[in-house]
């Protein structure tokens, strides 16, 4: 019976032309990654690393909401992939060539031009995977873009806010780390554009929970929301980080042990 329901409120939808909602998202995320270009070309970091994670969070939805009209498509997944070549390969590489690479001439484009390129790579080996059938829904083969591009995001944003080019406020320790972390930027590109091609394998989220939330791990996500309502580009920088992190640590134990990964 509940089935029959939600069916029918899904062809309710269909009908009033809502199947159109995934596709505004995917613009959304595509109009963030060209606003953020053109801020970063001025000097504004902190608002084109915002639009980056706008960009980001259109991106989280027009793929959800296109699951729940049933109106995915080889036409979306081809449109999502080109946003996302603008929102978390281009905008990020420019952001962060405008902001630290271009003070190296030798050197500080060619980086920035490789890691848009590989992260364009990345989406045309997830879309060859995808049309295969060989993706799996508990992990990507490889650090998917938006992760990298929300690093580079949140640190800019974060930087600014400590030159007091933006508004908000830094964790003390953020406000410590910032400058190391600036001086490494170049070689962090690098190291995640190299993570994007690779087959690491990154945590996907998308398989069901069968297992119920301990109630220690509810008030870690809760204590998590405050801290983000706060602190927002700060906890996005140390979240995402841990993520490309974790997933190189989780290949070398996995490798020490001897486990091999279920699909």
């Amino acid at each position: 019976m509940e089935e029959n329901t939600n069916s029918t409120a899904v062809s309710k939808l269909k009908q009033t032309g809502a199947q159109a909602a995934p596709s505004l998202f995917t613009l959304g995320n595509l109009a963030c990654g060209f606003f953020s270009i053109l801020n970063a070309a001025h000097g504004n970091f902190a608002k084109a690393g915002w639009l980056i994670l706008f960009a980001a969070v259109f991106d989280m939805f027009d793929g959800r909401v296109a699951r729940m009209l049933g109106t995915e498509s080889s036409f979306g997944i081809e449109m999502d992939s080109l946003a996302d070549a603008v929102s978390f390969c281009t905008a990020p590489a420019m952001l962060m060539y405008f902001m630290v690479l271009q003070q190296y001439p030798l050197w500080g484009a060619p980086i920035a031009c490789i890691y848009a390129c590989l992260g364009v790579l990345r989406l045309a080996k997830f879309n060859t995977m995808a049309l295969a059938g060989e993706s799996s829904k508990k992990y990507f083969s490889g650090l998917p873009v938006p992760a990298p591009a929300a690093v580079l995001a949140s640190f800019a944003i974060s930087y600014s806010i400590m030159q007091s080019h933006a508004s908000g406020h830094n964790l003390h320790i953020m406000t410590v780390y910032l400058p190391h972390i600036y001086n490494v930027v170049a070689i962090a590109m690098i190291v995640m554009a190299l993570l994007m091609v690779s087959t690491v394998p990154y945590a996907a989220f998308k398989a069901k929970r069968n297992k119920k939330m301990s109630v220690w791990f509810m008030l870690f996500l809760v204590c998590l929301v405050v801290m983000l309502i706060r602190f927002p580009q700060d906890i996005v920088f140390l979240v995402m980080s841990s993520y490309v992190v974790f997933g190189l640590l989780a290949v070398l134990y996995r490798a020490f042990k001897g486990i091999k990964i279920e699909k």
